[in-house]
């Protein structure tokens, strides 16, 4: 199977980078879905080129590959959470989003990530969506091109409540766009269930020739809540087949943002987890 595993350090923030990395490499983790924050690589403290070196040293010692995400919650403004975004309605604040993610794809480039990972943002309450298109597509534009140049994948991820927040919107982005080369898709398996007509399976199938990134965690119907496997609804068995007959080789990371209390020891339970339900995939295909 092409299925390759890693843990988002957004469940890990107790945890310093390097003890992180080191844990997921002990319980066979391939890789680790790296959120730029202040406790992890903070994009915006000093010597990030030196301290990006660093962290790509220890990822090839390890043997463990990365994508880059995007979705820390303060760290560029500490009194709103993932604000600004690209929706802001103030130019300079939208700049200053912009200006992030040319950082994470300037990273991800030094680490040799296969993805950055990215999102659209909220409107207004009073916001028109078609100004928020407009914000939108403008903000990307810049974003594409240094993608392009520096060959790391954006991989725009549909968030319940977003203006892109679900597998529609991110085709009516692509189009808007003009399906450039270096846009693509960050599917979410949990958002599959939360909010999609379709079934999970479905859903990777349907994306299939635009996934760049997968995160995956349980979730029930109608709730938008990242839950340990087990406590929600999905079936994975199915889920993990499609992502190998769709032949997507790079990371599926397993999104727990909010509980990195017990972190180290749901790294562990969502290896076993995961491992227990491939081989129930093997087993049925037998």
């Amino acid at each position: 199977m092409t299925l390759r595993l890693g843990y988002g350090t957004n469940g890990l923030t107790d945890l310093r980078l390097t003890d992180a990395l080191a844990l997921l490499a002990d319980l066979g983790y391939d890789g680790v879905g790296l959120t730029l924050d202040h406790m992890h690589l903070d994009p915006l403290a000093p010597d990030l080129p030196a301290r990006t070196r660093a962290v790509a040293a220890r990822l090839a010692e390890l043997g463990l590959d990365v994508t880059v995400e995007t979705g820390a919650r303060y760290v560029l403004d500490p009194r709103r959470k993932h604000g600004p975004t690209l929706l802001d309605p103030d130019p300079g604040a939208r700049a200053a989003r912009v200006e992030l993610l040319r950082t994470a794809v300037r990273v991800a480039a030094d680490l040799g990530a296969h993805a950055v990972h990215c999102f659209s943002g909220v409107l207004g309450p009073d916001e028109e969506a078609a100004a928020g298109w407009d914000r939108l597509e403008e903000g990307f534009a810049p974003l594409l091109d240094a993608a392009g140049r520096a060959g790391v994948p954006l991989a725009v991820e549909p968030e319940p409540g977003h203006l892109v927040g679900d597998l529609a919107s991110f085709h009516e982005l692509r189009r808007r766009l003009g399906d450039p080369e270096p846009l693509g898709l960050t599917l979410d398996i949990g958002h599959c269930q939360c909010l999609e007509p379709a079934s999970p399976g479905d859903c990777v199938r349907e994306a299939a020739p635009w996934l760049r990134h997968v995160q995956i965690e349980d979730m029930r119907r109608g709730v938008h809540e990242h839950l340990p496997f087990g406590d929600g609804e999905i079936d994975f068995p199915p889920v993990l087949d499609a992502l190998d007959a769709a032949g997507y080789a790079g990371l599926t990371v397993v999104e727990l943002p909010r509980h990195s209390h017990a972190g180290p020891e749901l790294a562990a339970r969502s290896m076993d987890f995961l491992q227990a339900a491939r081989a129930r995939t093997k087993g049925a295909r037998v």
